[in-house]
């Protein structure tokens, strides 16, 4: 398994325009993701917007859905978040996914937002695999 964190916001973006995100496999159940707040991700009162934590939850826990199917293509089909704490001007976001169950359709997971081991936000969600037409059996 990979143990060292890359950039996974190579292609012009969404993503890659709001600085990136770091990926990593902890396990074949498990991906962390991390990111830093910068200034353009602060909302009017000064903390990390939580359209940005949005944001950067479901392209962290996307990859890992992505990863946990085999590196098929997928689309958020839920994404329930629950923000907990704030997050300041270079604080470093480090998100743990954790895949619950997937089908042959479906990836299923929660994901742990964290800055400064404090709990920022919290999430559960579910990624359809995409099939395309003409990929063959099962396909």
């Amino acid at each position: 398994m990979n143990k060292e964190f890359e950039q996974i916001s190579i292609k012009p973006g969404f993503m890659k325009h709001n600085g990136g995100l770091l990926f990593k496999t902890v396990s074949e159940n498990e991906y962390q993701f991390k990111t830093i707040i910068k200034d353009n991700h602060l909302n009017a009162a000064g903390i990390a917007h939580g359209g940005f934590i949005s944001a950067v939850v479901d392209a962290g826990a996307g990859t890992a859905a992505h990863k946990a199917a085999g590196n098929g293509q997928c689309v958020t089909i839920s994404l329930e978040l629950k923000f907990i704490s704030t997050v300041k001007l270079g604080e470093e976001l480090i998100g743990t996914t954790k895949i619950q169950k997937k089908t042959k359709s479906m990836v299923f997971l929660t994901c742990e937002l964290k800055a400064s081991d404090k709990i920022v936000a919290t999430a559960s969600g579910v990624w359809k695999i995409l099939k395309f037409s003409g990929a063959g059996p099962g396909g």
